[in-house]
């Protein structure tokens, strides 16, 4: 079983590179046809189709790849066996055919699972976004749940009281390869704090959902990391958790509080790789089923448009939906109709998309209208691309400059997830006339930059 547990040391020059961390557009090279207008209610609207003739991906059926805790399974579950272990997972920490990992791990000869951790959102998605939960024991398991989403520990790392029974903590989460989703993050703290106390750390490798190849937007500039941003990389970051992993035991870049040399070459890292993925696939590719990995994530559609959208609406009038659907596919201003906002999208001629307007009813009284995003051309899209147009376009709508009129707590959200103060320094300065393509160019440089240095954390081709 090729698993991984040294330490990677990058070379000056790479470290140099990897701090430059900012990127674009390097694509998997397969169309994504168009498809017809939204219906309701909004089920899979885009048609994510196999790859064509040229690029095609040979596919095993019925289940083209083994993840991590399929990979596990089939090697007799060598790497914990005779460990107390503990397990860090989500709702969407399942084998390929469904199964939780918890209940996998539980009835694993030889394996003793001892406590579960859980991520914001709980155990089983139960907790609202951006909710605190406390520690507590899991009626269905009887066994003890550690919050890493409590509100008393500033960075939600575990706390050695925490892990004091396990020999192993084992990471499932499934991550939709964007910066600011918070289980990167989380992955990154409990490493750190393992690493600290003398536990190894277990990562059961999952699919990047957009891929491995298409890496884009902004770079994080590392006074504005924070538990939405532990990783100075681009907002499409084109790695897998297990990859990103080996990263952040190679090199400390991202980390709030980083690990001495000494802490970092002396803890254990063991990635179990997934069987069977390839950098060109994308979620559909996959054979899997999706799992919602958040309320607002139910669906690849959701995936695709989290990078599309989410960044967009932290300041200005946007939201990132359509009423209560169409979840960061749909667009809508909170004053300007919606005819307006469709023709001034239509206008950019962005690259891979497609702008249709749509409504849905109303919760009580007249419908809701916006704007749904299609992705039409894969290779062409820049998945964060829109996002800045729409701050441009929110100056131009607003009677005043967002970016000047907004407060204190609002700048801080945009830098922590965007990660770029040269970005809002010069939407507050030019408004309207900002320079958004000279933005993407000095991104788009970046990206090619870090896409090579990042080659030697890949796991697969």
């Amino acid at each position: 079983m090729p698993c991984f547990s040294r330490s990677l040391r990058l070379q000056p020059f790479i470290a140099t590179c990897v701090a430059l961390l900012g990127l674009m557009g390097c694509s998997s090279s397969q169309p994504v046809r168009p498809v017809a207008p939204p219906t309701q209610p909004p089920i899979q609207l885009d048609n994510v189709p196999a790859n064509n003739a040229q690029t095609a991906v040979a596919l095993p059926q019925p289940f083209p790849v083994m993840l991590g805790i399929d990979v596990l399974v089939a090697e007799g579950f060598d790497a914990v066996k005779g460990k107390r272990i503990g397990l860090l997972t989500h709702p969407a920490g399942v084998n390929r055919r469904g199964e939780s990992t918890i209940d996998v791990l539980r009835r694993a000869p030889g394996v003793k699972l001892v406590a579960l951790y859980a991520v914001e959102h709980g155990l089983y998605g139960e907790v609202p976004a951006e909710k605190p939960f406390p520690d507590k024991v899991d009626p269905r398991t009887g066994l003890m749940v550690f919050s890493l989403y409590n509100g008393k520990t500033k960075s939600f790392k575990p706390t050695p009281a925490q892990l004091k029974g396990i020999d192993a903590l084992v990471i499932d989460l499934q991550d939709i390869g964007t910066r600011s989703y918070t289980f990167i993050g989380a992955m990154r703290t409990a490493m750190e704090t393992c690493f600290e106390n003398g536990k190894e750390v277990i990562v059961l490798d999952r699919p990047n959902p957009l891929g491995g190849l298409k890496v884009d937007g902004p770079l994080l500039d590392g006074q504005w990391t924070s538990d939405v941003g532990r990783f100075l990389v681009p907002y499409v970051h084109g790695l897998t958790i297990g990859e990103l992993a080996r990263m952040a035991k190679s090199y400390p870049h991202g980390a709030m509080t980083p690990l001495s040399d000494a802490v970092r070459e002396r803890g254990r890292l063991t990635v179990i790789p997934m069987r069977g993925w390839r950098r060109a696939m994308r979620w559909p590719d996959t054979g899997l089923r999706w799992v919602p990995t958040s309320p607002m994530i139910p669906d690849f559609n959701a995936v695709m448009g989290y990078p599309m959208t989410g960044l967009g609406c932290y300041i200005g009038g946007f939201t990132h939906g359509v009423g209560d659907q169409y979840p960061f596919r749909g667009l809508a201003h909170k004053t300007v109709h919606s005819a307006v906002i469709e023709r001034e999208l239509q206008a950019l001629h962005l690259p891979g998309l497609r702008f249709q307007r749509v409504s849905v009813p109303g919760k009580n009284g007249p419908a809701d209208t916006g704007i749904f995003v299609e992705v039409v051309d894969w290779d062409q899209w820049r998945p964060t691309e829109l996002n800045f147009y729409l701050m441009k376009l929110a100056c131009k709508l607003e009677p005043k400059n967002p970016f000047v009129a907004a407060s204190d707590a609002q700048r801080r959200t945009f830098l922590v997830h965007v990660g770029s103060p040269a970005l809002l320094d010069a939407l507050k300065r030019d408004g309207a006339k900002i320079d958004v393509d000279a933005f993407i160019r000095d991104w788009e440089a970046k990206a090619k930059v870090y896409q090579q240095e990042s080659q030697k954390f890949w796991l697969y081709n």
